[in-house]
């Protein structure tokens, strides 16, 4: 049996969530762990744009935005019923994302937008600019226990690595200033065992591997 073929990269938030739809699928991937500093031909190849993931099918299709990844995927089986909804679900995603995607890159890498800034160091008004879009858009979970409702869905999933990314920066004042409601829900998602399980480590792949290496 021919396997989907998925084009990834560990910590990229993007192949996480499609990780994530693959996983709550239960469709078995051939999974090639790449470097985005040293993308493989095969997968520039099949997606020259050179973003992660992207997924092969064994039809031959190219799927090679993050989003699709997961439409594609739940559509082959969603168990735990993802896609309710999901176009509104996709839809609230990308506009939130639009904008606090844009806010987190500033934040967290501010030498690279502000050449005055130090290399490491980070941009507070991103930070509280950021917050404010974070807060506003999971403001639901001060009654919920996720998003939508009691359980989650493709709204939660397809967003909670960026988040993710977003705690990480600085955890001590995330800690302190995050709503409650909030650091539950992503320590929920991130200790999860379906996040421990695509978060595990692949060797890089190689289309002619070295025996010797």
């Amino acid at each position: 049996m021919t396997l989907p073929v998925l084009y990834s990269f560990r910590r990229c938030p993007y192949a996480m969530r499609a990780r994530m739809a693959l996983d709550a699928a239960g469709v078995a991937v051939e999974h090639r762990e790449v470097l985005l500093r040293d993308k493989p031909t095969e997968m520039l190849d099949a997606s020259p744009k050179g973003t992660v993931p992207v997924l092969v099918t064994p039809e031959g299709n190219v799927i090679d935005e993050s989003l699709d990844v997961m439409q594609w995927a739940l559509t082959q089986s969603d168990p735990d019923g993802w896609l309710i909804e999901g176009g509104q679900d996709r839809i609230d995603v990308e506009a939130f994302l639009a904008g606090f995607k844009g806010q987190l890159d500033r934040y967290k890498y501010a030498s690279r937008y502000d050449p005055s800034a130090q290399r490491g160091a980070v941009d507070l008004n991103r930070r509280a600019d950021a917050m404010t879009l974070l807060t506003q858009f999971t403001a639901p979970l001060q009654n919920t226990a996720y998003l939508r409702g009691p359980a989650p869905r493709l709204i939660d999933i397809a967003t909670f690595p960026f988040i993710r990314q977003f705690a990480a920066v600085e955890p001590d004042w995330w800690k302190e200033m995050a709503p409650q409601s909030l650091q539950q829900w992503l320590a929920g998602l991130v200790q999860s065992e379906r996040f421990r399980r695509i978060m595990t480590k692949h060797p890089l792949w190689a289309s002619n591997p070295d025996p010797e290496g």
